[in-house]
């Protein structure tokens, strides 16, 4: 019923003004669509609604993962370049850590948040 159909990831932030300007500058993504207090953001062949709401940043779990694949190096440098900070996870079952970079069963990944604490990550995949 869904698998023939895209899906998007839906974010809620606080101060939806710090977001765009973090999610446009920081994470260059465009915008597709803008609403008062609320945009959809393309990236690649998916989309991302970020929209502001009282609930904003309380997930715990990752709430959104870039695939980069060959790129996954220069995409973590560019994004450090930008003052992006990333998590650090060490304990997470047979997962190991050199500096930002956590590897899981072969897979490179990074972790950072947005203004309002959602968890964004980055995979080589």
């Amino acid at each position: 019923m869904l698998g023939d159909h895209d899906v998007g990831a839906t974010l809620a932030v606080s101060d939806f003004e710090a977001a765009k300007t973090f999610y446009e500058d920081t994470l260059g993504l465009s915008t597709a669509m803008a609403m008062d207090g609320a945009a959809i953001y393309t990236s690649g062949n998916a989309r991302l609604l970020v929209y502001q709401s009282e609930y904003a940043g309380t997930n715990k779990a990752t709430a959104a993962t870039w695939a980069v694949g060959e790129r996954f190096d220069s995409v973590v440098d560019a994004l450090r370049g930008k003052g992006v900070a990333f998590e650090h996870y060490d304990d997470l079952p047979e997962t190991t850590r050199e500096g930002d970079i956590h590897t899981i069963g072969g897979m490179r990944g990074v972790w950072f948040k947005d203004p309002d604490g959602n968890i964004l990550s980055v995979v080589e995949q």
